[in-house]
């Protein structure tokens, strides 16, 4: 029993880290109607771990210099005449196909490259905990401030810019904050599904609350309910850690829809 525990504690720290985060983020990502870009930015991760593969850098380099670089690409093509969904889709196709092309051309596949696709929570140590935690702890601190006008710009942005808010400044905060949950993560869930850990929890907890703060709380809940069973069954069928979680997310998902779903006809 102990030797799962010191397997599991640290990474169950760690993926605790991470929903704080990821459970107000996931929730702002809804109510922009931004849940496209969760995707966009895991094909482009994609591209970042093969450039780093080739160039034989940190993974964390290349997938954050490549979330800051399309954080800066959508910043400079927005415009009012360009759907985002369009825009989005644009960039993860173009950036998934150069990914995949130069993924062809690596000689070998290098060991960590999968866990970085896939994620692999299991393999992480005491010593990576605080620089993660540190990061976390400013990034919530961050969006924390800015929440009020955060929530205001994401439910109605002209209203928002009537009552004096600075909804560019409030729009690059909220992808800043997104292109740094990218890189954090990369060791939780893999580049491939990281998107998923964004939208699951918030989708489900959206089922469940009837403002925004319960959906916040709700998402958080979620996401530490499939963050601990995800882990259990990663160690004990021996299966990567991110896909094992974002099942568990997806089961709930479902759960929650069909119990929404059959309870009007078992009450009639």
């Amino acid at each position: 029993m102990m030797e799962w525990l010191e397997l599991l504690l640290p990474a169950w720290v760690m993926g605790a880290c991470l929903i704080i985060l990821t459970a107000p983020l996931g929730c702002l990502m809804l109510w922009r109607r931004m849940s496209f870009f969760a995707d966009t930015m895991s094909h482009g991760t994609l591209l970042g771990v093969a450039v780093a593969a080739l160039l034989h850098l940190p993974m964390w380099l290349g997938v954050g210099f490549l979330a800051l670089l399309l954080v800066s690409i959508l910043w400079v093509l927005h415009d009012r005449r360009l759907p985002n969904d369009a825009l989005l889709a644009l960039l993860a196709s173009t950036l998934l196909c150069t990914g995949l092309l130069l993924i062809q051309h690596l000689p070998t596949l290098r060991p960590e490259l999968m866990s970085y696709l896939f994620g692999d929570l299991l393999t992480i140590s005491w010593a990576e905990l605080p620089v993660f935690a540190c990061i976390v702890i400013v990034s919530v601190i961050l969006l924390w401030r800015s929440w009020s006008a955060q929530v205001r710009v994401a439910i109605d942005p002209d209203m928002a810019i009537s009552e004096g808010v600075n909804a560019k400044l409030q729009r690059l905060i909220f992808m800043l904050l997104l292109a740094l949950f990218t890189v954090l993560a990369l060791r939780a869930v893999g580049s491939l599904l990281m998107g998923a850990l964004l939208v699951i929890p918030a989708l489900s907890a959206r089922l469940l609350s009837h403002s925004p703060k319960q959906m916040v709380i709700f998402a958080f809940l979620l996401g530490q309910i499939a963050l601990g069973v995800g882990l259990w069954s990663s160690a004990l069928l021996n299966i990567a850690s991110g896909l094992s979680i974002v099942l568990t997310m997806s089961i709930i998902f479902g759960g929650i829809f069909l119990v929404q779903k059959l309870r009007p006809s078992s009450n009639t």
